[in-house]
């Protein structure tokens, strides 16, 4: 009797016990893909407007005072927003729970429950093992769904392959009777188990019942550890956001972005955003420079993206006793930057603020 090598009989093992995700490709005819062609290699995805940038404001000195508006038990540390918000007329019929970090579930007005970049826990493995050795990158856990709650969902949106973003173990938990809409190239990073996945291009849409689902452009990268020591996917896997149309009202989920010209072009193609949701954080950190920025939105640079959208209303994320500190000076250091900066740019347009776990009618 001939011995099957060991990898061989485990790799037939598992191909018996899984089951083909179904995978449809959709590039619209109006969809944009923009690549780099490496020799022999996959093609990598590139950022609509790369290059140098030139940012319209930047916070010099004194970007972080003191404000009644926020609690803390510590400097800028383990906080809760106590300022009024102001009272939100829209009537679009969106609900918006924020989890914290960058996961949302919003309920539309046709009643579907959609999650966007749901992240329950720490970092897949290797990454979270990896920081477990230096102690540092953990998060205090969030409020997350329980099996009920999680059945009642519809869609799952992905904005980005970054462990922050997109966990497997969720994916389990939620499981695949529901629609995932990806990035292009992403379905690869989903085990065999009969997920429905939708990858995206940019400007391309799919109907979640009575509700577009529209994949946008960000200004972003992408990375993920395969195998440890081994094997990246860098910029394989394309990035972006999501923006939600049903009866002619928008929510806009910006995903991780720098600041550039692609809020513009989104805006002259959709028209006024009613419901913004953007990044203020992880634009900081010492021993990267401005590279941070180049892929992250300071919180000016998110005031000047929602006033290039034209933003009703926009609510930051990134912030909070739930996020990472990807480099930020604290929990909310962020926070107090974007209350500081939002009266000397003298925004005109509302600014909600959110404390995770907290849910708003639109």
């Amino acid at each position: 009797m001939k011995l099957r090598p060991l990898p061989a009989v485990i790799a037939l093992l598992l191909s018996a016990c899984s089951t083909p995700n179904q995978v449809n490709v959709q590039i619209d005819t109006h969809s944009v893909v923009k690549t780099k062609q490496q020799s022999n290699k996959t093609p990598i995805y590139k950022n609509l407007y790369p290059g140098k940038k030139n940012y319209p404001i930047t916070c010099q000195e004194n970007c972080y005072p003191p404000t009644t508006k926020i609690k803390c038990e510590a400097p800028m540390e383990s906080c809760s927003y106590i300022g009024d918000n102001p009272s939100i007329g829209l009537a679009t019929g969106f609900e918006v729970h924020w989890f914290g970090h960058a996961g949302f579930k919003v309920t539309t007005p046709d009643n579907s429950q959609i999650l966007i970049d749901p992240v329950s826990d720490q970092f897949d493995w290797p990454v979270n093992w990896a920081f477990s050795l230096i102690g540092g990158n953990n998060r205090a856990p969030v409020k997350w769904l329980d099996d009920s709650e999680l059945k009642k969902t519809d869609a799952v949106l992905y904005s980005h392959i970054h462990y922050d973003h997109f966990n497997k173990d969720d994916i389990t938990r939620i499981g695949s009777q529901v629609h995932y809409l990806v990035p292009l190239g992403f379905a690869k990073h989903f085990a065999n188990n009969g997920f429905q996945i939708n990858e995206m291009a940019w400007y391309s849409k799919k109907a979640i019942k009575h509700t577009q689902v529209h994949f946008v452009p960000a200004h972003h990268f992408s990375s993920r550890i395969q195998v440890p020591f081994i094997y990246n996917d860098d910029d394989q896997t394309l990035w972006g956001g999501w923006l939600l149309e049903h009866s002619g009202h928008t929510l806009f989920f910006a995903g991780d972005t720098g600041y550039s010209k692609h809020f513009k072009d989104i805006q002259q193609k959709y028209g006024d955003i009613d419901i913004c949701l953007l990044p203020i954080a992880s634009y900081y950190h010492p021993e990267y420079g401005d590279w941070y920025r180049y892929v992250h939105t300071t919180p000016e640079d998110a005031l000047t993206a929602a006033r290039d959208l034209n933003c009703k209303v926009m609510i930051p994320w990134g912030y909070g006793n739930h996020s990472w500190k990807m480099g930020d000076h604290s929990s909310h250091s962020a926070l107090f930057r974007l209350l500081h900066m939002q009266q000397k740019m003298q925004y005109p347009n509302d600014v909600y603020i959110m404390n995770e776990g907290e849910t708003i009618n639109l």
